[in-house]
């Protein structure tokens, strides 16, 4: 996936990829309350907002509290 690519959302497997991480355990995070960013929550769909996670990514934030 190229940067310039991507929506301005992604669904949880996307993200997941990203982090290099697989979708069990990204599932699993959020389920936790432990996903590194902000999600949203569309009934049962699960999105992240790109530019948090990629500014986690670039090292311009930490993880979410």
């Amino acid at each position: 996936m190229d940067v310039p690519d991507l929506p301005t959302v992604l669904d949880l497997p996307a993200a997941a990829t990203l982090l290099g991480i697989g979708r069990t355990k990204a599932y699993e995070l959020v389920r936790d309350d432990a996903w590194p960013t902000p999600i949203i929550r569309l009934g049962k769909l699960i999105k992240v907002p790109t530019r948090p996670l990629l500014d986690l990514l670039e090292g311009r934030v930490g993880p979410a509290a």
